[in-house]
């Protein structure tokens, strides 16, 4: 198995890409603990995973949090091995309409919560450790409506191979998964009306080259990859998971 006895830490990992990426990650070996705030999806990890796993309630936003939650999971496990930094969320919303408050938000939990748990876990990481952050398509394309969301993408893009140099003398490597358009609650969770999101959902599915949306355990598969020794040899890299959308 390709995570035997490592231990990872899942940000983000109560529902879509997250959940799946526990899953997979706990099949090949891996003990994980993933964080989430809400109360439901994180008890439906817990259903999921079982009893071997460890769910915290965690808000990314928090930097004393985050501290919290890592020192945790060291004191339970005595180290990190894995951390798949996937959480994350958006406001869809014109120019003319942004507000400050959305700026603040998305990029407290889009940028700064993966940077914070990133800084966290650092000292906790040994020689051949692995840090998968998950981006976006929209990092690459220009999305009405999304300015914001695709700008805090952009960011920990660029905090990859920041990040990257910066560790790899350590031997830890860091890389991004980007997903296109994947089938998981996160397109829910943009303040569309159901109206809008599906014309948008169709409107999408027509651009992409494979004409479907991707399925979230396609994300975790390419994750699961960029945490294993299999790339070994892989870092400050993206891994697009986009049937296409931004490659052809």
């Amino acid at each position: 198995m390709k995570l035997t006895n490592k231990i990872a830490l899942i940000t983000g990992g109560t529902s879509g890409i997250g959940l799946e990426a526990a899953r997979l990650f706990q099949s090949e070996g891996a003990t994980v603990i993933v964080t989430g705030t809400n109360a439901e999806r994180l008890q439906h990890a817990v259903a999921v995973l079982g009893e071997n796993a460890l769910t915290l309630s965690v808000d990314l936003r928090d930097p004393a949090q985050i501290d919290k939650a890592v020192a945790d999971v060291v004191e339970t496990f005595g180290r990190i091995d894995v951390i798949f930094a996937n959480a994350g969320a958006g406001t869809a919303a014109p120019l003319e309409a942004v507000t400050p408050e959305q700026i603040s938000e998305q990029f407290a939990l889009n940028f700064n919560g993966v940077f914070s748990t990133i800084q966290a876990a650092a000292p906790h990481l040994s020689h051949g450790s692995s840090i998968v952050v998950t981006t976006s398509f929209l990092n690459e394309v220009g999305t009405p409506g999304l300015s914001i969301l695709s700008a805090t993408k952009a960011a920990t893009r660029s905090l990859v191979r920041s990040l990257g140099a910066e560790l790899a003398p350590r031997g830890i490597r860091v890389n991004a998964v980007s997903p296109g358009p994947i089938a998981t609650p996160f397109h829910e969770k943009l303040g569309l009306s159901e109206k809008d999101l599906a014309a948008a959902g169709l409107a999408i599915q027509a651009a992409v080259p494979l004409k479907r949306f991707g399925e979230a355990r396609e994300v975790a598969t390419a994750a699961l990859f960029l945490a294993s020794d299999d790339a070994a040899f892989v870092t400050g890299a993206e891994l697009v998971v986009d049937g296409g959308l931004t490659q052809i």
